[in-house]
C-alpha cells in the first residue's frame, strides 16, 4: 500500500540511517517477539522504525546531581543541537500540553522521551508528574527516560507503574579511576563527593539500577561517550558488562568538545574523537552488545524525526491557541501506524530477498567502500546534495550492505557561502565527508559535482528514489567492475 506522508513540512536535511542487512532490523532480530514488539516503532531503539517514527523530549527536568566534564547545560540556544540545550522549560502541565499538539499534528510521532536539560531522576517529583498525566491521556505513547543512574535504584519501582518500557543510562566507564577523570563530583545524601569516591559511587548505582531495571523487564540502552584518550580503550569493557547484566543496546557517541560550549573538556581542549575511531570502537564493542549507529545526540526539547528538529512549531505561545480532540487524534495516528507498519514489512521482505539474490550472485572479493547517502527519510535516496544537512555513510563490502555513521553539514544551499574561518560551506561540506568515495543523492548541482571529483569523491545522481542499500551495492558493483576496487583494506582504511 501506499505509505502516508510522513511530514507534513518538506524535506528539511533530516535523515533516517538504515539497518544492516538482513531480513529485519539486525538490532532486534535476536529478541523475543515481547521485546520486539515495544521496540519495533521506537526511533532511537531500532533503526528499521527511525526511517518512519519520531519523538519528542520535554524540558522538565533542570536539575542535575553530578557533573561531568563534557556538560554544559544551556536553556536559551535554539541553533545549538546537543543534549542539555533547550529553549523552554516547561511545568509538567505545559509539557503534556505539548506532547498532546506534537502527537496529534506529527501523527507518526511514537515516543516521548524526558532526557534533561538536567537528570530526570533528579528531578522525581516533576518528571514522574508528567509521565503519570501522560499515561493517562495519551496511553498510545511509549514513554522513555534517559538518566546517568546516580538516583536509579530509588526510582525503579515508580518507573514500572507507568507506561515505561525502556530506559536509557549513561555509563562512561566501570572504573572509579577512570571515571574521576569524566566525573569532577556527584551530590549524593546532601554531599558533594569528588573524585574517585564519587565515581565509584556513581558506577555502583548504575549498575545496581541497570540490574533492577532487567529484572522488571524494562528494556535498557546504555549511552557511552567516546572521550579519546580517557575512556576510548576501556568501553569495549563496558559494553561486556552491561550486555552480561541484561543491556540489549548500546550506543557509542563521539565526544561533542567545542570550546565555544563552554564544557570543561572543550575549554581545555580536549578533542573528540574522528570517525575512523569512532566506528572501530563500535566495530570493537559490536562483538559483545548489538551497537546503535543512528544516534543524533539530540537536544533535550527535540520534535520529529531523528536528524530534524521541529520543536519551534511548537513552542509555548503557539500552542497555546490549538483545539486538541486527541480522541480523533488517537484514530488518525491508528491508521497511520499500521499503514507504516505495513510499509515496513513490505520493504523487509523486499530487502531478505534483494540480501539473498545479493548472497546467490556474491562473487567480489574486493575491499569495503563507505559512501555518503543524502535521504530526507524512509530508506530511500531522495534529497539533493544542496539540501542535505547530514550524510548518512554506509560501508559496502563483499558482504552487503551496512549502515555506520551519519556525518552533520552546513546546508549548502542557504545563500551563505562562508563558515566564518575562510572555508567556504561547500568546503567544509566535502571536507566531512573525508574517508567516502562517493556520495548518492537524487540531484548535484556543477560546482559541487567538480569538487568532489577534485577531493576524489564520486558523485551519482543516478539512483534518485531508490531503497538506499540496494542502490549502495549496485554502484559497488559497478566500481568492482571498473577496477577501482584492487587495493587491499588496509591501505583503503589508512587513506580514508
Amino acid at each position: 500500500m501506499e505509505l502516508p506522508v510522513l511530514n507534513d513540512t518538506p524535506a528539511s536535511g533530516g535523515g533516517c540511517s538504515s539497518h544492516s542487512c538482513g531480513t529485519t532490523d539486525d538490532q532486534l532480530g535476536h529478541l523475543t517477539d515481547e521485546i520486539r514488539a515495544k521496540v519495533e516503532n521506537h526511533p532511537c531503539y531500532s533503526e528499521d522504525a527511525h526511517h518512519y517514527f519520531a519523538r519528542m523530549h520535554v524540558a522538565v527536568a533542570p536539575a542535575c546531581n553530578i557533573q561531568c566534564h563534557y556538560c554544559n547545560r544551556k536553556y536559551d540556544c535554539a541553533n545549538e543541537s546537543r543534549p542539555g540545550v533547550v529553549s523552554e522549560l516547561l511545568t509538567p502541565d505545559q509539557a503534556v500540553k505539548k506532547t498532546m499538539a506534537v502527537a496529534a499534528n506529527i501523527p507518526q510521532m511514537t515516543v516521548l522521551g524526558i532526557a534533561g536539560p538536567g537528570d530526570p531522576l533528579a528531578n522525581p517529583e516533576r518528571t514522574f508528574e508528567t509521565f503519570r498525566q501522560l499515561s493517562q491521556d495519551a496511553p498510545d505513547i511509549k514513554l522513555c527516560v534517559s538518566t546517568n543512574g546516580l538516583a536509579l535504584p530509588d526510582s525503579v519501582e515508580e518507573l514500572s507503574k507507568h507506561n515505561i518500557d525502556h530506559v536509557t543510562i549513561t555509563i562512561n566507564c566501570v572504573d572509579p579511576e577512570i571515571g574521576a577523570q569524566i566525573y569532577p563530583w556527584i551530590f549524593w545524601e546532601n554531599k558533594r563527593i569528588k573524585g574517585v569516591e564519587g565515581a565509584k559511587i556513581l558506577i555502583e548505582q548504575q549498575q545496581k539500577g541497570l540490574e533492577m531495571l532487567v529484572a522488571k523487564g524494562i528494556l535498557v540502552k546504555v549511552n557511552s561517550v567516546m572521550i579519546p584518550g580517557v575512556n576510548d580503550k576501556h568501553l569495549a569493557e563496558v559494553s561486556k558488562i552491561v550486555k552480561a547484566k541484561g543491556a540489549f543496546l548500546h550506543n557509542v557517541m563521539p565526544l561533542i568538545a567545542e570550546a565555544e560550549h563552554g564544557t570543561f573538556y572543550g575549554v581545555m581542549g580536549q578533542r573528540s574523537p574522528t570517525q575512523e575511531e569512532l566506528m572501530e570502537l563500535q566495530d570493537a564493542c559490536s562483538g559483545d552488545m548489538n551497537m546503535m549507529r543512528h544516534c543524533r545526540q539530540c537536544r533535550a526539547d527535540a520534535v520529529g524525526l531523528l536528524g530534524e528538529d521541529r520543536g519551534d512549531e511548537f513552542t509555548l505561545d503557539k500552542i497555546e491557541d490549538m483545539e486538541i480532540d486527541y480522541q480523533a487524534a488517537m484514530e488518525k495516528r491508528k491508521v497511520i501506524h499500521e499503514a507504516i507498519a505495513e510499509e515496513m514489512h513490505s520493504k523487509r521482505a523486499a530487502k531478505a530477498e534483494s540480501v539473498a539474490k545479493h548472497a546467490a550472485e556474491a562473487k567480489l572479493t574486493t575491499r569495503p567502500v563507505l559512501m555518503a547517502v543524502a535521504t530526507s527519510g524512509q530508506g530511500v535516496i531522495n534529497q539533493h546534495f544542496g539540501h542535505a544537512k547530514e550524510f548518512l555513510i554506509y560501508e559496502a563490502s563483499p558482504e552487503g550492505v551496512r549502515f555506520m555513521s551519519h556525518r552533520k553539514t552546513d546546508l549548502y544551499c542557504s545563500g551563505d557561502d562562508t563558515c566564518g574561518d575562510g572555508e567556504s560551506v561547500l568546503q567544509r561540506t566535502i571536507r566531512a565527508l573525508e574517508g567516502c568515495e562517493a556520495v548518492l543523492c537524487s540531484k548535484i548541482g556543477y560546482e559541487p559535482w567538480d569538487m568532489l571529483e577534485q577531493a576524489g569523491i564520486a558523485p551519482n545522481g543516478e539512483h534518485a528514489m531508490e531503497p538506499i542499500e540496494d542502490a549502495v551495492m549496485a554502484v559497488y558493483k559497478e566500481m568492482a567492475a571498473a577496477g577501482k576496487l584492487d587495493e587491499a583494506k588496509a591501505e583503503y582504511r589508512a587513506t580514508a
